[in-house]
């Protein structure tokens, strides 16, 4: 009966043991997880993944800097531009997806993404009405840069006299963002309908969506989830002078594909840079308990062509780069010479920073960054921050330039940020939990496997033990001569 007990526990603890190495070895319940997620991470009407992506829960704050110019007569000297940063202004952004809509058997879906904002005095340094900033006019330079090789050139010089513009402008954080009726802008307006007179760098962007978007919605395939496929009715852009620049890749960075590795890239097609980017692997951390890998902006989406040669069609017109971390977007913004950058021109090229004294780029707090989890593709902390730049030059047929240096001057830049809600995060927890445990399958049979193997390893010994201690009779031959 002993010997049977004893076979019965060795053979049970192997069993476990091949068992579950057997079950490492195939991934079987990591492929019934990941199978789940795959499954659930698809936009279906009626289900809380669709829900999430209609109407985030988590909130969204917009936060604006602007730097103060201190020493604007110097400036047309042809000195150093000496700026101070003031900010933030915050606003509470609300962005639900409307008139949703799904095509082609559920596998497209349809959507504009208006975008509202509500300021936030208590977690803003002043109110935008009242605060008044120094930065470079705008329309002006927009304006003698439209005209200075053309007949109204001269037309533009004495409007400008005419209304006193200069090269600076005092305007309230409230104008600056959202709009004034600028009187210049108005005058071309009636010769050209098409340029609005009324200024403002998020004019008419409060309240308002930025185009129609259709999206993959992950039923053939989960990488597909999210995914871009046309905005305002185009499969592409038409703003860059090669395919791949203007190529629209990725989603809009709100949501990702499920079980994301470290060695991919992650794709974002973004309206407010105009064009697609990618973001690569950083580090690997935790928010609100929950596992995340931070990805963050490839260092060649802004390199210089020497450095990455595809950057080149990004140069408009053809050849003319300014230089690694900047954007020349004007081809977008109705021809106004606006540069985009990293805040501070964090990871620029250094004759940026050292054109403008008041730039400190600091990773920590002027790095776009995404925090994803990688099981369920979503986004539990992010920030994109973007600088507005515009760039000036003396122009001898306008004397408002005076003898400025040729500058990418900075104006202001933001900082779009997003923290998963304790309510969403909690509910995470416990799907991550629960997958845990399904995972953790044939750990728990291996360690019973152990325990069977130790129970069998100490009755061999006992059996053993036994034996040795027989008595002397016991041990004595059985024919005694």
């Amino acid at each position: 009966m002993k010997s049977l007990c004893l076979v019965t526990v060795g053979v049970l603890a192997m069993t476990l043991l091949i068992a579950s190495i057997s079950l490492l070895v195939a991934h079987v319940f990591q492929t019934v997880v990941d199978l789940q997620v795959k499954q659930g991470t698809v936009l279906k009407n009626g289900t809380e993944t669709f829900e999430a992506w209609e109407d985030p829960p988590p909130p969204v704050y917009m936060q604006f800097y602007f730097f103060n110019v201190t020493n604007p007569l110097e400036v047309l000297q042809g000195a150093t531009p000496l700026v101070e940063e003031i900010g933030p202004y915050t606003y509470r952004e609300y962005r639900p997806r409307v008139h949703v809509q799904f095509l082609d058997n559920g596998t497209k879906v349809s959507a504009l993404n208006p975008k509202t904002y509500v300021f936030e005095p208590q977690k803003s340094v002043g109110d935008p009405e009242v605060d008044l900033i120094r930065t470079i006019n705008i329309p002006a330079v927009t304006a003698m840069e439209w005209t200075r090789t053309t007949p109204l050139q001269f037309a533009t010089e004495v409007l400008l006299l005419l209304y006193q513009e200069s090269l600076f402008t005092v305007r309230s954080v409230h104008e600056l963002l959202w709009g004034y009726r600028d009187r210049l802008l108005a005058t071309i307006h009636v010769l050209h309908p098409e340029i609005d007179p009324v200024f403002g760098l998020f004019n008419k962007m409060n309240g308002t969506d930025d185009g129609e978007y259709i999206f993959l919605s992950g039923e053939t395939n989960y990488l597909n989830f999210s995914r871009i496929v046309e905005w305002k009715g185009k499969e592409s852009l038409s703003w860059w002078t090669t395919e791949a620049c203007n190529m629209i890749n990725g989603t809009d960075g709100t949501s990702f594909h499920p079980l994301i590795s470290k060695d991919e890239n992650i794709y974002i097609f973004s309206s407010d840079f105009c064009r697609s980017l990618f973001l690569v692997y950083d580090s690997s951390g935790a928010v609100a308990g929950v596992p995340t890998f931070r990805f963050v902006p490839s260092s060649m989406v802004f390199a210089n062509t020497s450095v990455n040669p595809a950057n080149a069609g990004f140069c408009v017109p053809a050849g003319n780069c300014p230089g690694t971390g900047v954007l020349n977007v004007s081809v977008c913004k109705q021809g106004a010479p606006i540069f985009l950058s990293a805040p501070h021109f964090y990871q620029a090229d250094p004759k940026f920073i050292e054109d403008i004294e008041g730039m400190h780029p600091r990773k920590e707090y002027h790095e776009t960054f995404l925090d994803i989890n990688p099981l369920t593709g979503l986004v539990l902390q992010a920030a994109k921050r973007m600088q507005v730049n515009v760039h000036v030059r003396k122009l001898p047929e306008f004397f408002e330039t005076g003898n400025i240096r040729t500058l990418i001057f900075p104006v202001m830049y933001i900082n779009e940020s997003v923290l998963i809600d304790e309510a969403s995060a909690s509910k995470l927890r416990h799907v991550l939990l629960e997958a845990s445990v399904v995972t953790g399958i044939p750990f728990v049979i291996m360690a019973l496997g152990i325990v069977f193997g130790i129970v069998f390893i100490v009755l061999v010994c006992r059996s053993q033990g036994t034996s040795e201690e027989s008595t002397e009779e016991e041990r004595s031959p059985l024919i005694r001569t």
